[in-house]
């Protein structure tokens, strides 16, 4: 009896150790989708079609859906390379995402399924109708969705952004890869996740997530869009440079580069290798907020258009230092008048440093952190360094 179950414990034991995507249903027979767009209810010329040959359905069309489906057994971008199809593109309008989706399985011969699901886009015009955690009920909610998925937003159509020319790839794939060069530009933010942005939504606290504009068939990100924390909709947006500052407001850059102009008016580029911000909060007896940020920064000058000019000396760093102080003081401080005055709001995590250093403060402003904040008073304080300036023959 013994030798009889030892086969059958050692096939369990192989079965549970194979990865694979555990399902009622086996992945080829579902429609996997890789991207999704939303955007303002905006009825396509096919579904008005539809609705004139007798298919309507009770719904206001408030939202429009659109679900990037990759015709393939595992979701793989790696399995598309080389086919001219590689992505089909289907897209509804409704009041109900889930009903979105399930009226996607009267025009699809699979029914969909989002396990393989890297991206969501949201346009900015659809958050300034309706909240974001209205919009994405339904993603929180289901259980086929994983929480990694990132966050976007754009500033035209969302839909657009899932139909860009990439070279033989799902566009859902590539811009979801978009976000790994991060290491070189801090004009990239850390993605917002789904499981991020559960978690801001319920903070009540405002917030930025990565914007995405298109032309020629191409994506750029660009900045950022601001969601305001006690409506959930979208005010506004930040700069590239902007983005750009919130890494060093916040601590999380490894990398950016200031460029600047000399007194000739040529460009000169500081690249940062090293970088610590330290936010001291302080109060008066009226517990008026000041906030004193020291920024410290070791770089090098990495291009410079001076002909006549030795980066090797010493003197000349030194000039070039206070070039870049100027220029990265100048940033910091229209990002700062942009959350103060324009939008009166924080996204720069200026919140938590109260939160932190002064935990009793914060239960008592929190609820209203945003107008506090606008009204706190910040001094800037950097310390900047050119410590290399690359190769020359000076």
């Amino acid at each position: 009896m013994r030798k009889r179950k030892l086969p059958g414990l050692l096939l369990a034991a192989v079965l549970l150790t194979q990865s694979g995507c555990w399902s009622s249903k086996e992945i080829e027979d579902l429609a996997v989708y890789a991207g999704m767009a939303l955007d303002t209810g905006n009825e396509s010329p096919m579904e008005k079609e539809f609705e004139q040959e007798g298919g309507s359905y009770s719904k206001k069309n408030k939202i429009t859906a659109t679900v990037q489906i990759v015709p393939l057994k595992t979701g793989s971008k790696d399995e598309v390379k080389g086919k001219t199809s590689p992505y089909m593109n289907i897209t509804a309008t409704g009041d109900s995402v889930l009903e979105i989706f399930r009226q996607f399985s009267l025009r699809l011969n699979k029914p969909i399924i989002g396990h393989h699901l890297k991206i969501i886009v949201i346009s900015s015009e659809l958050l300034q109708e309706r909240n974001i955690k209205q919009v994405t009920n339904f993603m929180l909610r289901d259980n086929d969705i994983r929480p990694s998925v990132k966050i976007f937003l754009s500033t035209g159509k969302a839909e657009q952004a899932l139909t860009i020319k990439t070279p033989d790839e799902v566009p859902s794939f590539y811009i979801n890869d978009v976000v790994q060069n991060q290491f070189r530009t801090s004009k990239i933010m850390d993605a917002v996740l789904l499981t991020d942005l559960d978690a801001l939504m319920h903070s009540k606290q405002s917030f930025i997530l990565q914007n995405i504009i298109r032309a020629k068939k191409q994506i750029e990100f660009s900045g950022a869009g601001i969601i305001k924390g006690d409506t959930g909709r979208w005010i506004g947006n930040l700069t590239q440079e902007d983005v750009a500052c919130i890494d060093w407001l916040t601590n999380q850059g490894d990398s950016g580069a200031i460029k600047t102009y000399d007194e000739h008016h040529n460009p000169i580029t500081y690249e940062m290798k090293a970088m610590k911000t330290r936010i001291r909060v302080e109060t008066d007896k009226d517990n008026q907020l000041t906030f004193r940020v020291r920024v410290e920064t070791k770089g090098r000058i990495s291009e410079d258009w001076d002909a006549e000019g030795n980066p090797s000396l010493r003197s000349y760093q030194k000039e070039a230092e206070k070039l870049f102080k100027s220029k990265l003081t100048s940033m910091l401080e229209h990002l700062l008048n942009v959350m103060q005055t324009r939008y009166k709001v924080d996204v720069a995590k200026f919140g938590k440093a109260v939160r932190i250093q002064k935990p009793g403060l914060w239960k008592t402003v929190k609820s209203n952190w945003d107008d506090t904040f606008s009204a706190s008073k910040i001094n800037l304080d950097i310390d900047l360094q050119v410590t290399d300036f690359g190769s020359t023959t000076k």
